[in-house]
């Protein structure tokens, strides 16, 4: 792995702590009656923070997707009150509104990009339901104004709103595109429409590709297990491509499915021209190899390495270009589903686990008394590293 270090540092490199941590999560209510219906529905049972990342100010934010009825905002902020760290609607009550196609709906996967702006991958769908039209978007939002750019919708022929599973997205600022996944797990019991959604922000348009390649789905018969337990014990998970990463010269795609270990990779010149064609692209993906682990999120450096996270390994794995190393980097017994990894820009990877195999498995087989269910953690990478958006 290449690191800009110092002898003062080195030792530092892989050393990690707890941000914050929550039995469950909780919100700052703008009034009474939400916070009463939230506890008393125990709505917090479902409500899962699953992407994170840090701006150019230093405050950090939470998505939380609405895969079951009474998520309060699924795009937050997070505020200490009293000590304790609350989640805040971001960027207002009114724009996490369910039910209003216009504004947020159901966040999984976002991206905040050199110039402060916030890239918004909204799935559209409540609880599993098919988006309904106009709610699966992209939202752009400036993070120095707090006003909305643009919001750009999704349709139907490029994400099937019964099937689609809006995952993840990278951004590429330099060429104008951004490269999302859609897992194609939207219709649970159904065969999955994985694929990769190419967006052209000159044109502001968008292309799907690899629809339903082979490195878009789940992995034929795929089991895994967590701490030698299966996930889901009653319907086993099957989601397609998840994972997504861009190197620092944007010229190679990375993702990954999470029902599989293999990592794979494109060149992104052939999704950038829209001409070229559909079975070109699928004959030039390349399989990297096997993590040896499943991998939810992942996030490229300014220096050419990948960090993906690990849900067998329990951490954060990176693979290194290179010499086409992946190795082990963090890992921790209470790193149980490790979901989102961003970049504080200072040197450190900031990543959140949350417990999704147990979350949403039947019957639910989670401590909610316990105080580190859900934990969001840093780690120290080296003097200079940054995220890919940054490299020059």
């Amino acid at each position: 792995m290449a690191r800009i270090e110092t002898k003062d540092n080195l030792h530092k490199v892989g050393r990690y702590e707890m941000l914050y941590h929550w039995n469950h999560l909780d919100w700052n209510f703008p009034d009474q009656n939400m916070k009463q219906t939230f506890e008393a529905n125990q709505n917090w049972k479902r409500s899962m923070p699953a992407g994170i990342k840090v701006d150019q100010q230093g405050n950090m934010y939470v998505s939380v997707p609405r895969w079951a009825k009474g998520i309060p905002s699924t795009m937050n902020r997070i505020v200490i009150m009293n000590g304790k760290p609350l989640l805040e609607a971001f960027p207002s009550w009114d724009w996490n509104k369910e039910g209003n196609v216009s504004v947020l709906q159901s966040i999984l996967g976002y991206e905040i990009d050199e110039r402060n702006r916030m890239w918004i991958l909204d799935q559209g769908k409540i609880a599993y339901a098919p988006s309904a039209d106009g709610s699966q978007k992209l939202v752009l939002w400036d993070l120095n104004t707090n006003k909305l750019i643009e919001s750009i919708k999704i349709p139907n022929e490029i994400a099937p709103y019964r099937t689609s599973f809006l995952n993840d997205l990278v951004v590429d600022n330099q060429y104008g595109f951004v490269y999302i996944t859609d897992s194609g797990s939207g219709w649970p019991g159904h065969p999955l429409d994985g694929g990769i959604i190419v967006y052209n922000m000159k044109t502001k348009t968008f292309r799907r590709v690899l629809d339903r390649h082979l490195s878009t789905q789940d992995f034929p018969g795929f089991r895994f297990d967590i701490d030698n337990r299966p996930v889901f014990n009653n319907t086993p998970i099957r989601i397609g491509a998840d994972g997504i990463a861009l190197s620092a010269d944007r010229s190679t795609l990375y993702y990954c499915p999470v029902t599989g270990r293999n990592l794979y990779s494109i060149d992104t010149s052939l999704l950038r021209n829209f001409s070229t064609p559909l079975t070109q692209i699928s004959r030039s993906v390349r399989a990297l190899g096997s993590k040896g682990t499943t991998t939810d999120g992942m996030h490229a450096d300014n220096q050419g390495n990948v960090f993906y996270t690990m849900l067998e390994g329990k951490g954060i794995g990176v693979y290194t270009p290179k010499n086409h190393r992946f190795q082990k980097f963090v890992s921790d017994d209470r790193m149980l589903w490790v979901d989102g990894v961003a970049f504080d820009q200072k040197g450190s990877i900031i990543f959140n686990n949350n417990r999704l195999h147990q979350m949403f498995d039947t019957p639910q087989t989670i401590d909610w008394s316990y105080p580190y269910n859900l934990i969001i953690w840093k780690s120290f990478v080296g003097n200079g590293v940054k995220s890919y958006l940054y490299a020059h």
